[in-house]
């Protein structure tokens, strides 16, 4: 690290459990960041702010008003830009160091499995079961740590699903219910905010390998009492995804 880096930092630095060493870490690591809306703006903006040497982001759609009630990454001058491009900009403002690759259609097959191969952490920040199932399912094939999060109404829930352990088709079935949005159902703007954060921090954690992650717990939050609750997580042995595993 230079001088800059050392002093932009410096906050990660001090702490033991990061340490130099553990920054020198993050700075080498790339991250794949699949939704830029409610989600994936913190998850974004607080991997690049603490350097997270190179961030993939992965989005279809273009910002949109409706999108700035809650996806903080994006601005009102950048309505009707593809949410990748947007988040680009306000990624290299906040740290110019990161390298940002963008990637503004849904990747599918060979195309998601390739990038969640080249990547140390994936982030689901998506807004639909297919596409969950569809991500979890690469994660296991690859092994890769896939840190998942959803947000609805005052609602949130985070885990995350590392190899070895419990997947996301442990927890949900294919035909577990219908996708809940909030286009339909609405959303408290900072409750994105907070899963988002926590998808963050437990993707530093699991690149540093340091702390207790949430492999194996389901986080849930209900910000209109503020109260969390905590679920276990088990395998299923009869998991068609990672059953046999």
């Amino acid at each position: 690290m230079d001088d800059q880096q050392l002093l932009r930092y410096s906050r990660h630095i001090l702490m033991p459990q990061i340490d130099v060493r553990g920054q020198e870490k993050l700075l080498t690591a790339r991250v794949l960041i699949l939704g830029l809306g409610g989600l994936g703006s913190p998850v974004a903006m607080y991997l690049a702010a603490s350097g997270v040497g190179q961030l993939v982001l992965v989005d279809p759609d273009r910002v949109e008003l409706t999108n700035l009630q809650r996806q903080i990454v994006h601005t009102t001058g950048r309505i009707g830009q593809d949410k990748v491009a947007s988040a680009a900009r306000g990624l290299a403002a906040l740290n110019n160091g990161v390298r940002v690759t963008t990637i503004n259609r849904k990747l599918e097959g060979v195309a998601l499995d390739e990038q969640v191969r080249l990547a140390d952490a994936v982030v689901d920040a998506t807004d639909n079961f297919a596409s969950r199932f569809t991500i979890n399912e690469a994660c296991q094939r690859a092994g890769r740590p896939l840190i998942s999060g959803a947000v609805v109404r005052f609602e949130g829930q985070v885990a995350v699903f590392a190899p070895g352990g419990p997947c996301y088709r442990c927890l949900y079935t294919e035909t577990g219910g219908a996708d809940e949005a909030c286009a339909t159902l609405g959303v408290l703007a900072p409750a994105a905010g907070i899963v988002g954060s926590i998808q963050a921090v437990e993707t530093i954690k699991l690149l540093l390998g340091i702390g207790r992650t949430l492999t194996g717990r389901l986080l849930l939050l209900d910000a209109l009492n503020m109260e969390w609750r905590e679920v276990k997580l088990r395998k299923d042995p009869a998991c068609p995804v990672c059953g046999k595993s």
